[in-house]
């Protein structure tokens, strides 16, 4: 009965006006993204700060910090407001031609080149009314896929790096090296004398690295000469064009990219395990209406690139 007085005295704008001020730490930013006065959200920090019996904010020098308490209520606003919201967006019978609703999904710079395309195409004419908002996935975003699903819709990753979480097969590639098209030291193929001897542009360099090549080139004893590490797959064409350098890429990006970039793609001289990109998201979405569209919608567009029967 505590819990449903608390509800009672609640009012939901508080919510909103709680994430922005955490998110933002200025009352000035806060009432303009969220389009009320300052003084509006000034006495909705009263109230808040009422309620929890905390500052939350505190003066540091010319900025504000977040207190201890503050920065634990933060990392639940997000997945509060998105429980709000979906309460909020369900109805009897789902139609995602009326769907306001915008989606998140954490991704590299290649799913979303490779597969953003045919998705939005989809959600265009099925949903004119949503959006989609591709965020770069980052070492953090993938370590800690968990945290990381708690505000977003979901993840695109490589089997291989997230346990433990619903995910959806979306479609599988395969990696293949990358010269420029006028590499004087390469021929029609690569020995792995080569590529123990080419500089290499790699995707990180660290245990959850998602391209393979140095992991891979240090079990089979060369030791890569790493020249360059990047943290984007998009930008390894154009840094290996006009160069001696190598990288390893999907091949669906590669096939992408040759026409514009300058390079020439190659058979890797080493075994290396497929790419197989899922979808990975958090349980609370398995019986969401317009998540169940999403998944379905993503199914429709991988399907475009996987091989024909």
């Amino acid at each position: 009965m505590a819990f449903d007085r608390v509800l009672a005295n609640l009012d939901l704008n508080l919510l909103l006006t709680l994430d922005a001020l955490l998110r933002e730490r200025n009352v000035t930013r806060t009432a303009q993204q969220l389009g009320v006065s300052q003084p509006a959200v000034s006495g909705a920090l009263g109230r808040l700060r009422r309620h929890f019996g905390d500052q939350l904010l505190v003066r540091a020098g010319n900025r504000y910090d977040l207190t201890p308490l503050a920065t634990r209520v933060a990392a639940l606003t997000g997945p509060a407001l998105a429980g709000v919201r979906r309460v909020f967006d369900a109805t009897a019978e789902f139609d995602p031609s009326g769907l306001d609703r915008e989606f998140t999904i954490v991704t590299s710079d290649y799913a979303a080149a490779v597969l953003g395309p045919p998705l939005v195409r989809r959600l265009t004419a099925q949903a004119p009314g949503a959006r989609l908002r591709l965020r770069q996935t980052t070492e953090y975003a993938v370590d800690h896929a968990t945290d990381t699903l708690r505000t977003a819709d979901g993840l695109f990753i490589p089997h291989g790096f997230v346990t433990g979480l619903p995910y959806l097969d979306l479609y599988t590639d395969r990696w293949v090296c990358i010269v420029s098209a006028d590499h004087p030291d390469v021929g029609g193929t690569l020995t792995m004398d080569l590529l123990a001897q080419l500089p290499w542009v790699v995707f990180y360099d660290r245990p959850t690295a998602f391209a393979p090549a140095v992991r891979q080139l240090r079990m089979l004893g060369i030791e890569a000469r790493v020249d360059l590490v990047v943290d984007g797959f998009l930008q390894m064409p154009f840094l290996v064009s006009g160069t001696r350098r190598v990288a390893l890429i999907q091949e669906r990006l590669a096939r992408l990219l040759a026409p514009v970039s300058g390079i020439r793609i190659l058979d890797c001289p080493f075994d290396v395990v497929p790419v197989a990109e899922a979808f990975w998201w958090n349980p609370m979405h398995r019986n969401d209406p317009a998540h169940v569209w999403l998944r379905e919608l993503l199914l429709e567009a991988s399907a475009e690139l996987r091989p024909s029967a």
